[in-house]
């Protein structure tokens, strides 16, 4: 497990991170999404030891990452600006990477190579951001990681190549127990193969859910009823609620079985439940009870 505890940091006075908490299983993808400016990548730089927090700690199955070389050779890490020496092509680059990472799988190199049909001998510089993007995904895999980081891993891809990139890191969950944490600005991808979400907001955890029981116990519901009823939504977790005309409008937060128990007992005439999609659950979390924001979600 990926744990972090109590983690602080602060630059020229001014905090970052807060209090932070953050818990990944092994063998499980979780997803980080915040707005822009809530700790994201501060939070993953401390994660694969470039930064030292103010205080709190960092462990990998209970073991520090600071300092840990043997530990920090089982990650892979893609960031959201990538770094290649300037004169390296893809070939010079694979034979530098095996000279660091004992796991290098030649194999796995060569086949996503042919996959990703990016010209080896070419140098980096004069790739495109897309393709810099997969030469730094192809690289990082082929070190076989034990944990994997991203930052954005998908940002200027094309939707056939993020499918690519999507499947080799299921894949790899799946058959090697592989650990991800990935951060993206793509709710609707990260919904697609994430098994939790830490929602991230002023350096601070607000949120921190397996996502299938976030997604069963949020649900917005739309209510009328043919005679007004006192207090129908007794017993109910009402997170918001708002009228239009004689509609009700609510986000609610149980189990599925409970809200419909309970609006069915008042026999409404109009009862409409669906679940919040991870887009809609993040601009509730960070809109709060904001009437514009909220609007969006009916």
């Amino acid at each position: 497990m990926i744990k972090i505890s109590e983690l602080d940091k602060s630059f020229d006075g001014v905090s970052a991170l807060s209090d932070l908490n953050l818990h990944i299983k092994n063998g499980s993808i979780y997803g980080l999404i915040g707005e822009n400016g809530s700790g994201k990548t501060t939070l993953i730089k401390h994660l694969i030891g470039v930064l030292k927090p103010d205080s709190g700690s960092i462990t990998i199955n209970g073991d520090p990452i600071e300092n840990n070389i043997k530990l920090k050779e089982r990650m892979g890490y893609i960031p959201d600006d990538l770094y290649f020496f300037s004169s390296y092509n893809l070939k010079e680059s694979a034979r530098f990477y095996a000279s660091v990472y004992s796991n290098w799988n030649m194999e796995r190199y060569e086949k996503m190579l042919s996959q990703f049909k990016l010209d080896e001998k070419r140098k980096l510089s004069k790739f495109s951001k897309g393709m810099q993007k997969q030469a730094a995904f192809i690289l990082t895999m082929s070190t076989m990681p034990d944990y994997l980081i991203l930052d954005e891993p998908i940002d200027g891809l094309d939707p056939i190549i993020r499918k690519l990139v999507w499947k080799y890191v299921v894949e790899d969950v799946s058959e090697r127990k592989m650990t991800v944490l990935v951060s993206s600005h793509n709710l609707r991808e990260m919904e697609g193969i994430c098994d939790s979400i830490g929602i991230l907001n002023k350096g601070k955890m607000k949120l921190e859910r397996d996502l299938d029981e976030l997604k069963s116990d949020i649900h917005k519901i739309q209510v009328a009823f043919k005679t007004k009823v006192e207090n129908p939504y007794q017993g109910l977790n009402v997170l918001y609620k708002e009228s239009r005309g004689s509609v009700d409008l609510l986000i609610i937060q149980n189990r599925k079985d409970v809200v419909e128990s309970i609006i069915n007992e008042q026999n409404p005439v109009l009862f409409d439940l669906l679940p919040l999609s991870l887009e809609e659950i993040f601009i509730y979390e960070l809109g709060g009870k904001d009437h514009e924001i909220q609007s969006i979600l009916f």
